[in-house]
């Protein structure tokens, strides 16, 4: 079945959505707004990955009163003792 342009749009835009629907809401926050959420945890569970094609960046993700919270960084984040790391192969974020 051929959509054309807007159609293939729409597809696009409904598969995003869908992705949301799926994943729940993620928030994107500043490097100091993700540490500050952290500690505010007693034992954090942060799911880490590198991106980056041209640029090297390092990816987190973290849990905090049922919202998913994450930020991208050039420099490796001091997360602290207590948190409990997971190495993600790719984290993939939808974007709107």
């Amino acid at each position: 079945m051929c959509y054309g342009a807007a159609g293939a749009g729409a597809a696009g835009y409904a598969a995003i959505a869908q992705a949301i629907r799926a994943s729940g809401v993620i928030v994107q926050v500043e490097e100091s707004d993700f540490l500050t959420i952290l500690s505010r945890t007693e034992k954090p569970l942060v799911v880490t990955g590198q991106g980056g094609v041209l640029k090297k960046n390092y990816q987190y993700l973290t849990s905090y009163k049922g919202l998913a919270f994450f930020t991208k960084v050039h420099i490796p984040l001091e997360l602290g003792e207590g948190v409990e790391l997971v190495t993600a192969k790719r984290i993939c974020i939808p974007q709107l």
